[in-house]
């Protein structure tokens, strides 16, 4: 099923269910008012949501709407906690190969991972507001998973059962101001202002065969100000899969219903050799770029993202549908969000 929040003037907003091809949506407040309450008490409330789903898309659901993404917040408009991963090596490798760097052999056998901001996401059409250009605003395109309840000390082949809805994520990073927080020794905090969601996060059994053992083997576009510049492979070159990444953070604590786990820049490997290495599939950060350029010529030329610059993310299935809605934002100043 598909599931969404829309926005109603509360912190939480109103759940809502989302037929399959996107086009309707039913109020779900018969079975649960917020998203939150259905993945705390997900045994009952799924299958009475499903039932709704199946009535929504066979045409059979009476006060059903037409679906508004512009509607949406973040189908988990706060959640207990957002921690993003950096799941594709690849993504690392290129950006120590731009500083004439290792790569650590620790991160390939232990994920990476930082604990974002959970108490303010925004939704899929809504204005990414940052103090001031010169901060190097960058997207970041990702999948994130939604979990329910998953114990500490769980293996990743447990912490994959815990998995209860997918989507897509937005990471937004404020480029140069990562080198100082970094250089504290503590990790990302004003880097990483608010993280937007896609407009509607999917069950698995949505996914069907291109979600295989806690990968999702579809592409992942990235399309800034109109132009498409990623079409990145979001399965093959995970290094770490979600169960991994679940797992990671069950080392030493319980992972509770409500949070949410992001893999990270989906990135591809370049193909070729030397100074005639290409990446046919682009890129899902313009950070990314930057250092392919260097890698290729010396230096970077492409800059970071502009007040009224636009970013579209999306995946469509094999069927050429898309699957969850696209994150479509616009870069703002405070003053002139809305």
């Amino acid at each position: 099923m598909k599931l969404a929040t829309y926005k109603d003037g509360s912190r939480d907003g109103q759940l809502v269910v989302v037929s399959r091809d996107l086009g309707l949506a039913h109020y779900a407040t018969g079975i649960a008012s917020r998203m939150q309450q259905v993945l705390d008490d997900w045994t009952f409330m799924a299958p009475q949501l499903q039932d709704l789903y199946q009535q929504l898309n066979a045409g059979k659901a009476p006060h059903a709407f037409a679906f508004n993404p512009e509607q949406c917040m973040a189908p988990l408009p706060r959640a207990y906690q957002w921690a993003d991963g950096s799941a594709y090596l690849n993504h690392v490798e290129l950006v120590r190969q731009a500083r004439n760097s290792e790569v650590p052999a620790t991160f390939y056998t232990d994920p990476l991972m930082y604990q974002g901001g959970a108490d303010d996401f925004i939704g899929p059409c809504d204005d990414v507001v940052v103090p001031s250009e010169a901060m190097g605003i960058d997207f970041e395109a990702e999948i994130a998973v939604v979990t329910t309840d998953v114990p500490m000390g769980s293996t990743p082949a447990q912490a994959l059962q815990g998995i209860r809805l997918v989507m897509l994520a937005n990471d937004v990073s404020l480029r140069n101001l990562i080198p100082a927080e970094l250089a504290k020794g503590f990790g990302f905090f004003q880097s990483k202002p608010a993280t937007a969601f896609s407009p509607v996060a999917v069950t698995l059994d949505e996914l069907g065969d291109a979600w295989d053992a806690g990968r999702l083997h579809l592409t992942l576009q990235s399309i800034w100000n109109g132009r498409k510049v990623g079409m990145c492979d979001a399965g093959p070159e995970m290094t770490f899969h979600f169960g991994q990444l679940i797992a990671h953070i069950c080392k030493t604590r319980n992972v509770r219903a409500g949070t949410i786990v992001g893999s990270g820049t989906v990135s591809n490997k370049g193909v070729g050799e030397g100074s005639a290495m290409q990446w046919p599939k682009g890129y899902s950060c313009i950070a990314e770029k930057r250092c392919i350029e260097t890698i290729q010529t010396g230096q970077p030329v492409t800059e970071f993202m502009k007040f009224g610059d636009t970013i579209r993310i999306e995946m469509k299935g094999r069927d050429g549908q898309s699957i969850f809605g696209a994150i479509d934002q616009t870069i703002a100043a405070p003053e002139s969000a809305v």
